[in-house]
Order: C-alpha cells, then structure tokens, then sequence
C-alpha cells in the first residue's frame, strides 16, 4: 500500500514538473460576447449576472478554466496577483469553471489562494462542445483541444446597455497571460504610467498544448 502510494505522489509530481507553458499573446478579435448568469462557485444559490458584474469597473478579466488543467495550475498565482494589485483601481477578475465539478472546482480554489469571483458553466468533460466557451475559443481561433486557461477583456464603458450581445470586439488570449504584456495593458486600460521593467518577467514561448482531462495523458502526448 505504502509503494502504490509513493507511486502516485510521483506520477502527480512528474505531470506538473514536467508541465509546459503555453503562453499566448493579447489579440484583439472579432468576437459576440453574450451576456451571461452562471451560479457562484462558493454559494451555488447565488446567480451571478455578467452586465451587472461590470458595471462601475474600468476593465474586467474573465478567465475560463478547468480545475485539473495543469496549465491553469500555473498561471492561478499571477491571476491572483493581477486581482490583488489592480482591484483598488477599477479592475477586477472573474473565473468560469469548466468541465469539472463543483467540489474539485472550490478545492482548486482554496489550493490556489483564489479570492476573486469564480462561478461555473459546465461541470463535466462530456461538455466540452456545447459550452459557450468553446464557441467563442473558436471564434477567436483557438485550436487547442481544452483552451484552459482562455481569457477576455471587458471595458464596461464599451458594453452595450441591454440586448443579449455585450460587444463585437474585445482582445482574448488564446492560452496563458504574458505577465509583462499583460501588466502593460491593464495599467494603460486603467490609466495608469508604465511600470518600470523587472528581471524575470516571462515572456513568449512556443505554446505546446499540455491541457488534458486525463493527466497522464498531458506528460505523454501532444494532442
């Protein structure tokens, strides 16, 4: 029982060691953003209402993600950061769950430290191709099989006061956020100067798809 154990320790060890980036640049897109109401992760019983969401803010980020996406494993902390950092200025995050159920989904976000707003659309994997999600990956040519994690930014003063479609262009990132390229774009958005560069910041890599349902599965293949 011990060495099965040990075993299993490695192999979840090895699957995020060995988890590669898949940094995506900021594009912006030709892209029907509908409105939506989703169920809060943290109390299932509140609904949560995207138009109302954005309302008073500067610039929104919402991030798609499933909770078993080692990919998304990796970007949570800068999300996160970027939440801690910009909120006090008009900025705010919400996350929309994918393909993984409530409880895996509220445990991903105590592992990760996540405060910000998360709500969810889909529970299961058998989704994947009827979500919302993935018509608008499509839309903004995103070819990876899962797209977690998949962003877009909102400028609520652009959005349209009612009707079932809240814009018609917006600028989405098809994989993880470039933290340099990211900071820039929310400080101009927000209306606040450049920051001064650091070492260590990450920058473009070639984006190699390791976002799978089945864990294994990620470390061994390329899709």
């Amino acid at each position: 029982m011990k060495t099965f154990l040990a075993l299993a320790i490695l192999l979840v060890g090895f699957t995020f060691a060995s988890a590669q980036h898949e940094y995506a640049p900021l594009q912006e897109k030709e892209i029907k953003y509908k409105n939506w109401t989703y169920a809060s992760v943290r109390d299932f019983n509140q609904q949560l209402n995207l138009r109302d969401f954005a309302r008073g803010k500067k610039l929104l980020m919402v991030v798609y993600f499933a909770a078993w996406c080692p990919n998304w494993q990796l970007e949570a902390p800068f999300a996160q950061k970027l939440y801690d950092k910009y909120k006090a200025y008009g900025f705010n995050v919400v996350g929309v769950s994918e393909y993984d159920t409530i409880a895996a989904t509220k445990t991903n976000l105590v592992d990760n430290k996540i405060t910000f707003t998360v709500v969810a659309e889909s529970e299961a994997t058998e989704a994947r191709e009827k979500t919302s999600h993935f018509e608008y990956r499509k839309a903004s040519g995103d070819t990876r099989k899962w797209g977690s994690p998949w962003h877009i930014f909102i400028e609520p003063a652009n959005l349209k006061g009612e009707g079932e479609t809240l814009l018609e262009k917006a600028f989405v990132v098809n994989g993880e956020l470039i933290e340099a390229e990211t900071e820039k774009f929310v400080r101009q958005k927000l209306g606040l100067p450049a920051e001064e560069k650091t070492a260590g910041t990450a920058t473009k890599e070639k984006v190699i798809e390791t976002c799978a349902s089945d864990k294994k599965e990620a470390t061994l293949k390329k899709p």
